[in-house]
């Protein structure tokens, strides 16, 4: 049973970060808006110093952090989500949009949108089709209602209702991934206030739904220090092996790459010293109704930021919450099958709230510390210890007499 690593009160404050940030109309390189909430929440903690990258990625990191444990240990999270920017005014009413992210054509045609102006002005609108124009965005043509001024640049959102929490579930615009920086906020406050054993830091990308473009950035302009340790956060559409309320993931891989095994396995330790109990403290409130559970996983259907600070060279992985209506298309399994009884519609996303929560406490722990040393370490010891004396045996010689080996070789 849980141990938790946060206070009620800790709980309450993620949760409202948890609804301000999943609604903020963002983009990938439109991503102003959440740096600007980002730059905010950071302005209320002085001792948080916050860095800006010649790409735009945001760093956040303690002035006074441990220098004495090691390189830094990286939480990181996206600041774009799937969305429209105005490329084009048509006409009175009507403007052209890129969109910026993996959503399925016959989700859009018909489909309510919001647009915001540079004043923070909502304009609704719907989309009227596809717009024959090159680039390396898809086009479409949206007529806007009423009165407005819009211009180049603007970004625009699906039109959908307040993030809500109901029966455990948590819904939202867009959980992926601002409920994941929500999480990191929440886990590297927690350690702001204890005083971190380590160099703990949060590095906040952008353009990650167009193709992990942010991240890649970050890897060339030297904004991670060589040696650095990085735990990816993400949201991954939810299967049946996968199931939303089963915790937290821990991803050994996607379909890019298999992640640092070692440091796959020590984060996935720490998840089950958390699940055991064995990390309950003293000064936490302990719970006695619900189980702490969390999910190790191949998430082989997409990829993430991991693979890309892997393959430049840093020990990374992944955690993950898994994600209902994955980019806000709702009935997903049932459109790819082309089973589904209704058409295709726009949805808000959604997670579970003890999945979400499950992620907070797994960050603080593997910011506490993590083990150096692989948790199948002493038992590969042990069995060795144990068993290795059948080794002592010449490795494929027959007995050299009696028994049924020699008669038959007679």
């Amino acid at each position: 049973m849980l141990g938790l690593m946060t206070t009620p009160e800790d709980r309450a404050l993620h949760r409202r970060w948890l609804h301000d940030l999943t609604p903020i109309p963002t983009a990938a390189g439109r991503e102003f808006r959440v740096i600007a909430w980002i730059e905010e929440w950071a302005a209320t903690r002085p001792e948080v110093r916050l860095e800006r990258d010649g790409a735009g990625n945001l760093t956040l990191r303690l002035a006074h952090a441990p220098t004495d444990a090691g390189p830094p240990l990286y939480f990181t999270a996206h600041m774009d989500h799937p969305g429209f920017v105005v490329e084009r005014i048509v006409a009175p009413g009507v403007v052209q949009m890129s969109f910026r992210g993996g959503v399925m054509d016959a989700y859009f045609r018909g489909a309510r949108v919001e647009v915001y102006d540079t004043a923070d002005r909502r304009h609704a609108g719907v989309v009227s089709g596809p717009a024959d124009a090159p680039g390396p965005f898809k086009q479409w043509l949206c007529e806007v209602e009423g009165r407005w001024d819009l211009k180049v640049g603007d970004v625009g959102i699906w039109a959908l209702p307040a993030p809500e929490e109901r029966d455990g579930l948590f819904h939202a615009l867009a959980c992926d991934d601002l409920a994941a920086l929500a999480g990191a906020l929440g886990a590297f406050d927690v350690l702001r206030r204890e005083g971190p054993v380590r160099d703990v830091r949060l590095l906040l990308t952008r353009a990650e739904e167009i193709g992990f473009v942010g991240a890649i950035a970050a890897c060339r302009l030297g904004t991670i220090p060589a040696g650095s340790t990085v735990i990816a956060l993400e949201n991954s559409r939810s299967f049946a092996e996968s199931p939303i309320g089963g915790g937290p993931i821990v991803r050994v891989g996607d379909r890019l790459s298999i992640f640092t095994p070692r440091l796959t396995d020590a984060v996935a330790r720490r998840a089950e010293e958390i699940a055991q109990g064995t990390l309950t403290r003293s000064n936490v409130v302990s719970s006695a109704d619900r189980t702490w559970r969390w999910q190790r996983k191949l998430m082989a259907g997409g990829a993430c930021e991991a693979s890309v600070f892997c393959d430049a060279g840093f020990d990374a992985t992944c955690v993950c919450l898994p994600l209902g209506n994955y980019h806000n298309m709702g009935d997903l399994a049932a459109v790819e099958a082309r089973t589904n009884d209704r058409p295709p519609t726009i949805e808000r996303e959604f997670i579970a709230t003890a999945d979400f929560e499950g992620m907070v406490d797994l960050l603080i722990e593997c910011g506490r510390g993590l083990p150096t040393e692989g948790s199948h370490a002493a038992r590969f010891a042990r069995l060795y210890d144990e068993r290795r004396f059948v080794l002592e045996d010449r490795v494929g010689e027959a007995p050299r007499s009696g028994g049924a080996s020699a008669a038959s070789a007679r």
